[in-house]
């Protein structure tokens, strides 16, 4: 995508350092797990000592730079070290850590299964492998693994909750390694930093998987520079903000969502090992939250439990709602308590924090994700590759400075997703030589008068039904209206007379009937939108920070 590629500067990867020197006592990082608070003085001490740790294991720059030149973007640079974890202070240690010494910090999802884990980390090929106590029989099934082909050195991080503490006890987990804790230098003295530019990469984040194995985002300093820039000045965020950060941090929306930008700012960061809605009410309560922003059923849950009345949430300037479509009558709860509650929009592959809200924006665009951010550019395309006008639906594509660089060891995914049409050549339908074009998102979209961007659904969820397109998200977007809803998703399933129709498999009250919802959708919904079909289930299934897996409920209820 877009080149940052220069010599190396020093301030390329010294985030704890330059934070450091700029506001040392200011808290960067709660743990209200443990209770512990750390300033960014503190931070990077805790840098350096792992900093050095990582150089022990190997994690550095290993091709590094070259008569002041980087090495190009399809070389591999930087060694990995990949985590297993729920969110917990080291994750930040080896965030800075790893901007320090030219390595690359690749964290990986614990829901995964070992057969999964175990592709990723041949793919990743990691010198270290970082485990937390209650993953270390996962971690011993990936070692045992028949497909297992790497090799690296392992540390395990101790379990500091009670919980934990119990579930890895009852279990008598056969699987031990060195502790991080022994690893771990105690000089905590500045340390040499490597030769890194903007095109070097930093990050590894893994994409969803929802077609298969997940694939590795790789993330460049420049990357996470740019959506930092482009949170901080579309969101208005200040150095006195302060956020729980709900968002597992082997997501892109534990770093790239909130925590980078505020790092950068010198502002607060809450993590913890869980996060319960009422927990969440309690830290926003309890340290003053200024901006939240979490799942739509995170957001739902808060309003549904118990202390939501009594909880105080006049500290929070706003809270901002991504993962998948809000529910108007959701963001309402929040409206009625003053909270200005709008809807994000981003990707791994790009930001993720692509679009904002102008100021003063009215609430008849609340089903918008707003307008792109200062630095970045969104088009809504057809299938050759050309720009739509407003009101039709096409494929979103975004670019910015702020995209990833490319998926890590996979030329063909990354042709198709990040090597776009460019805007001046789409008619021609010709490809930009630079690759500086647009990203493909997968997401269908349209454009108003205004410039509001709509999120109509991800394309291949699409479906025909009598010759006719059908956009499961605007459907259950009015399904959602009905008292009886809770949560909704909308499949196909094939039809002998329309060739597909839609089933409503619905969370919520099940005395509802299908002639019911019918009745209430008159008027809302054309005919041919109307689901001939309702099934209901107990709890829609997850994958990733409290998403809705989408494909779980097409494999289990698309057929009739």
């Amino acid at each position: 995508m877009f080149s940052h590629r220069e010599r190396p500067y020093d301030w390329v990867g010294a985030w704890s350092e330059k934070r450091a020197q700029l506001s040392p006592d200011a808290v960067g990082l709660v743990d209200a797990t443990t209770g512990e608070r750390y300033t960014y003085a503190e931070l990077d001490r805790r840098a350096n000592r792992t900093a050095r740790l990582l150089r022990d294991e190997g994690v550095t720059d290993d091709q590094g730079v070259t008569d002041g030149e980087s090495v190009t973007a399809d070389e591999e640079t930087g060694e990995r070290v990949a985590v297993l974890s729920r969110n917990r202070p080291e994750l930040v240690d080896l965030f800075f850590a790893t901007a320090k010494t030219g390595g690359v910090l690749a964290p990986l999802s614990h829901r995964l299964a070992a057969g999964e884990l175990v592709e990723m980390l041949n793919d990743v090929d990691p010198a270290l492998l970082v485990v937390e106590e209650p993953f270390t029989d996962l971690a011993a099934d990936v070692l045992d693994h028949e497909a297992r082909a790497f090799d690296c050195s392992i540390l395990s991080l101790s379990a500091d909750d009670s919980d934990s503490d119990a579930e890895a006890s009852a279990s008598g987990s056969r699987a031990t390694f060195d502790p991080w804790t022994d690893a771990l230098p105690e000089d905590s003295s500045p340390v040499e930093t490597a030769d890194v530019s903007m095109d070097d990469p930093h990050l590894f984040l893994h994409t969803g998987g929802s077609t298969g194995v997940p694939k590795e985002t790789v993330l460049t300093h420049g990357s996470l520079l740019w959506n930092s820039f482009n949170t901080i000045t579309a969101w208005g965020l200040r150095p006195e903000d302060v956020t729980p950060m709900v968002f597992p941090m082997f997501h892109t929306g534990g770093w790239n969502v909130l925590t980078l930008p505020l790092f950068h700012l010198g502002a607060t960061v809450v993590i913890a090992r869980e996060f319960e809605p009422s927990e969440v009410l309690h830290l926003v309560e309890s340290e003053g939250a200024t901006v939240l922003v979490a799942v739509p059923a995170v957001l739902r849950m808060m309003t549904r439990h118990d202390d939501w009345a009594d909880t105080d949430l006049s500290t929070l300037r706003f809270a901002k709602s991504g993962g998948g479509p809000c529910r108007e009558s959701v963001m309402e709860e929040w409206w009625e308590r003053d909270v200005d509650l709008s809807q994000g929009y981003g990707l791994t592959e790009c930001g993720p924090n692509n679009f904002t809200m102008p100021d003063g924006w009215p609430r008849e665009k609340a089903d918008s994700v707003g307008v792109p951010v200062m630095h970045a550019d969104a088009r809504v395309a057809d299938d050759e590759g050309r720009e739509l006008p407003a009101g039709e639906i096409g494929e979103l594509e975004l670019a910015s400075p702020h995209a990833a660089d490319r998926y890590w060891r996979n030329e063909a995914e990354t042709a198709e997703t990040f090597g776009g049409v460019s805007a001046s050549e789409a008619g021609e339908g010709s490809e930009d030589p630079a690759s500086a074009g647009w990203v493909s998102t997968g997401d269908l979209a349209r454009r108003d008068d205004e410039g509001y961007f709509y999120i109509e659904g991800r394309k291949k969820n699409m479906y025909v039904s009598g010759g006719e397109n059908v956009y499961p998200a605007a459907v259950e977007d009015r399904i959602a209206d009905h008292p009886k809803v809770e949560e909704v998703v909308v499949v196909p399933v094939a039809d002998d007379q329309w060739g597909q129709v839609g089933k409503a498999v619905v969370q919520g009250d099940e005395s509802l009937t299908l002639e019911e919802l019918t009745d209430f959708l008159d008027g809302k919904l054309a005919r041919f939108k109307r689901p001939r079909h309702l099934a209901f289930v107990a709890e829609m299934p997850t994958s990733g920070p409290s998403k809705i897996d989408r494909q779980a409920v097409k494999r289990e209820f698309g057929r009739e």
